[in-house]
């Protein structure tokens, strides 16, 4: 059986492809438009997804959306009818896009891709929990999704138990965590849907001096349910801004995108970023003794992706065993849809195989030889032993590599495929990074990559973290030794690598050990500010040359700056 599940229309577009249960292939369409977030009808990631498998759309079992547009509808309207003076134009606005998009997906498909079976609608929040429960390899779990909203719904929990997700209770629209950081987030000066994550780093910075304020746009009621303060937003009746006159004057002027950043907006941060925290444990307590004690729990949604939540809910739950979808956001509801779809449409149980996000595409060294001869580029084809200790060595004597190998990762984390590295051993790199090759904010941490046996050495953490989902301490002492990857609260977003999962970039990080003494590099992805992640050899060879990227490895060639 084949299924393909899709995402589009709000943000970040994907495409995944399941057969037998088995995920093939799954990637954003912003990695191919080169529009970051794309949320446009993903036309190219079906592509790819059909190539990849060697089959045509005649030869797709059923397609499935990623939420239900007459109940999202529903809700546009229901909630307008509330504030009709104030929503005219953002029902305008809603009603083209669904009246254009949304309600007629099948047209689409069947204009786009020629797809003439049948169609099928899962629900935001049960595309989420299928997304990680799925591959979670569990037999039974805890599933808790939390995102700004999907239809109605903004927090869900479900029970997962073979093949089935039932879902026991839900807090919806308006009242929502994701809804909640989102505008703050906003506030800030930040980018709503693009920059949470930016706030999560600032909030290391500053003090949560702001709880007051903070509580005066919540209640938090014991089994982490909340209810907004309503009086403080604008979001349900205004497309341009998020927060009220009301916010205004208790939190002061907003932050214009270009403003210094203060005390003040990191202890706001701060102090969102606590709320949230807290708010999850209490959500996690809860779940856990409502569920009779269920010791694995799946997490997905966009709020998932706050890596220190996510190390304080494991930390201070009583759940044994955590599963986070590492693309959590919108665009990992394509692979929810699909999965969703499999399953409710067979008997099968469920895929066992150990999860990887490694489901993009491949070039061949053909294909990058083909492009760097088009190019002029200067290369040099090294042998694998040769391209992991070339590259290992350029890393020891400071320099920074671009890292293009295998098939391209799918969700917002470069895992070591469509990577920058460089030497976390050197003091100076974080600076360096930000300002000569990211061009990005100076108080953004950059992620540690360490051999997984090793990871507890460095790192207080007694598990696999691949996927940069979690924010342990660094071990007294390892600062010293990590200084670029070690934030200012002595914390890293890390990733562990393992030998059989990614043997080439495992490879690379233990010659580096060998020069450095250190099994531990700088990952971040390879790509500037306001751009996608490459895909293609076309586009980290475009990255390398604008950027002070000194050196790219590509399949097994080593390609210099032309001088």
């Amino acid at each position: 059986m084949n299924v393909l599940g899709i995402s589009c229309y709000y943000h970040d577009a994907a495409a995944t492809l399941v057969s037998n249960g088995k995920i093939i292939a799954a990637v954003e369409e912003e990695r191919f438009t080169r529009r970051k977030h794309d949320n446009r009808f993903p036309e190219l990631s079906i592509k790819y997804c059909l190539e990849e498998a060697g089959i045509s759309s005649s030869d797709l079992d059923y397609i499935c959306f990623y939420e239900k547009p007459l109940l999202k509808l529903e809700r546009m309207l229901e909630t307008a009818s509330h504030s009709p003076d104030k929503s005219e134009i953002m029902v305008t606005e809603q009603l083209s896009h669904m009246l254009h998009e949304r309600l007629f997906t099948k047209r689409v498909l069947s204009e786009k891709i020629g797809f003439e079976g049948e169609l099928l609608f899962v629900e935001h929040h049960m595309a989420h929990a299928a997304s990680s429960y799925y591959i979670s390899g569990y037999d039974k779990s805890a599933v808790m999704t939390i995102d700004g909203v999907g239809e109605w719904a903004t927090t869900v929990q479900y029970i997962g138990e073979g093949s089935s997700l039932k879902k026991i209770k839900e807090i919806r629209y308006p009242h929502s965590l994701g809804l909640l950081y989102s505008t703050v987030t906003a506030f800030l000066g930040f980018k709503v849907n693009n920059d949470e994550y930016k706030v999560m780093g600032l909030a290391s910075y500053g003090e949560p001096k702001h709880i007051d304020k903070i509580n005066r746009l919540v209640k938090v009621y014991d089994d982490g349910s909340i209810e907004l303060n309503l009086d403080y937003f604008s979001f349900m009746y205004d497309p341009n801004r998020m927060y009220s006159d009301e916010f205004v004057e208790l939190f002061g002027p907003p932050r214009k995108t270009d403003d210094e950043i203060s005390d003040y907006h990191m202890d706001i941060a701060s102090s969102l970023q606590n709320l949230l925290e807290e708010t999850l444990i209490k959500m996690g307590n809860s779940f856990y003794e409502e569920s009779g004690g269920i010791e694995n729990i799946c997490l997905a949604g966009g709020v998932a992706l706050n890596s220190v939540a996510n190390w304080r809910f494991i930390e201070e739950t009583p759940f044994k065993n955590i599963c986070i979808q590492p693309a959590a956001g919108d665009g990992g509801g394509s692979m929810g849809a699909a999965l969703y779809a499999y399953y409710m449409k067979s008997d099968n149980s469920i895929n066992s195989e150990p999860h990887t996000t490694l489901l993009g595409p491949s070039f061949s060294n053909e294909e990058i030889k083909k492009l760097l001869d088009e190019r002029d580029a200067i290369y040099t084809k090294l042998s694998d032993d040769e391209l992991c200790s070339t590259a290992a060595e350029y890393l020891h004597k400071n320099l920074i590599i671009g890292w293009f190998q295998g098939r391209m990762e799918f969700g917002p984390r470069a895992l070591g495929n469509r990577s920058i590295l460089a030497n976390a051993t050197n003091p100076e790199m974080k600076d360096i990074l930000n300002a000569r090759v990211k061009f990005r904010e100076d108080f953004r941490p950059f992620a540690p990559a360490v051999l997984e046996e090793r990871s507890n050495e460095y790192f207080d953490i007694d598990f696999k973290s691949p996927y940069m989902l979690f924010v342990p301490q660094v071990k007294e002492g390892m600062g010293e030794k990590i200084p670029s990857v070690t934030h200012t609260d002595n914390s890293a977003r890390i990733q562990t690598v393992n030998k059989d999962e990614n043997p080439r970039y495992y490879k690379l990080i233990e010659e580096f050990e060998k020069r450095s003494g250190v099994p531990v590099i700088i990952n971040t992805s390879f790509n500037i500010r306001g751009e996608p992640i490459v895909c293609t050899p076309e586009d980290a060879y475009n990255c390398f040359l604008k950027t002070d990227i000194d050196f790219l490895f590509m399949g097994n060639y080593l390609v210099e700056k032309v001088v």
